[in-house]
């Protein structure tokens, strides 16, 4: 059972973050947790969003002078665009012109 803890510990010490950063609400502070990113890319990563508006896809952040593949790949674990979805997802389809199912009784 010590043992366990003992692993468990070392994993918990060891692991990245948690949870990934909202590239679309991270601050410049939050941004410079990222391998890679400091002070100057996480203020271009602000800079780009307010200018651009918000980032639909990860990949996005790529488009960002100073960010490229290398930078990505290492942090693309690490970063989210939110879970919100996206305005032009198309809605499922249904029938029109259908009535619902009435019970008959005996």
């Amino acid at each position: 059972m010590k043992w366990f803890f003992i692993v468990l510990l070392s994993v918990l010490m060891t692991s990245p973050a948690w949870a990934a950063i909202n590239i679309n609400t991270a601050t410049e502070t939050e941004l410079q947790t990222l391998k890679g990113i400091g002070p100057s890319k996480a203020k271009a990563i602000v800079e780009h969003r307010e200018k651009n508006g918000l980032f639909k896809a990860t990949t996005d952040i790529k488009n960002v002078k100073g960010i490229g593949d290398g930078i990505y790949n290492s942090i693309v674990s690490e970063i989210n665009v939110g879970n919100k979805p996206v305005a032009n997802t198309p809605k499922p389809a249904t029938q029109v012109g259908t009535k619902p199912i009435e019970k008959t009784t005996p």
